[in-house]
């Protein structure tokens, strides 16, 4: 963990300080060595929270995009049961960040507790998934003159493993500019994927966009108005003769920007 509470106030990890966990009250002892990334560890064998994964240096470079305090949120349900969230927003949009390898079962569980989730997914984990994701866009369809892109799932493992997800899912390769969106479909339907700038992915949240956040309140409420009449089209094998060409995520940030001042 990144943070626990020294004297009742969140606090990195640093040497000879003892701390609380901030979801289980439990003892925590700081982890400053040289080879991994500093941290808080319960001084007991036990971690309050089974979905946590221990973080890596990708975890804490998307973290730190975001306010301190949006970090390692402790979500409590009306239940009282309690996850730590890797990023809660102000719009109230919970961010997880996965590098793991995680079951579907964890995952429905996930998707079901944080009402308004986003998964972010380090492509890089295994060495074959970003060929093969290359693979399938290479092999993909165009969906009109939009930028998304339908693909099969077969031969990809990672869009196999996540393209039954309802949550949005954004796939990490790297570095670069772009993030691959991976919109949720039903289980009839096919997958589609649309490029989506990083940039704009963190300004929206911290609410920097024309419409701050509520942006991508729009995207989650209206993703099944972007493909649906392209899947209907499939349906009824009419989509040669009026193909549809939905709205992508660029062209409506661009519209949303209007015309920018020389």
């Amino acid at each position: 963990m990144k943070f626990a509470l020294v004297d009742g106030r969140r606090q990195e990890a640093q040497p000879n300080l003892s701390a609380k966990c901030p979801a289980c009250d439990q003892p925590m002892v700081a982890k400053c060595g040289k080879v991994r990334i500093s941290h808080w560890a319960h001084k007991r064998t036990l971690f309050c929270d089974h979905w946590w994964e221990n973080e890596t240096g990708w975890h804490r470079d998307w973290k730190g995009q975001f306010p301190d305090d949006w970090q390692e949120f402790v979500y409590r349900a009306e239940n009282g049961e309690k996850h730590i969230a890797d990023v809660r927003t102000d719009h109230g949009w919970v961010i997880e960040f996965q590098h793991s390898s995680i079951g579907p079962e964890e995952r429905r569980s996930r998707d079901i507790f944080y009402r308004k989730l986003v998964w972010v997914v380090d492509g890089t984990r295994r060495k074959t998934d970003g060929t093969q994701f290359r693979k399938a866009l290479e092999a993909s369809t165009s969906v009109g003159a939009s930028p998304y892109r339908r693909v099969r799932t077969d031969e990809c493992r990672l869009l196999r493993e996540w393209s039954s997800s309802p949550a949005p899912i954004f796939f990490d390769f790297g570095k670069g500019p772009t993030l691959w969106w991976l919109l949720a479909r039903r289980p009839d339907e096919p997958a589609y994927v649309a490029p989506f700038s990083r940039s704009d992915f963190i300004a929206i949240h911290h609410g920097k966009g024309p419409e701050g956040a509520r942006d991508f309140d729009e995207f989650a409420r209206t993703i099944d108005e972007v493909v649906a009449p392209y899947n209907a089209h499939l349906r009824s094998q009419a989509l040669a003769r009026t193909p549809v060409q939905p709205t992508g995520p660029q062209q409506y940030l661009a519209r949303r920007r209007g015309p920018r001042r020389l």
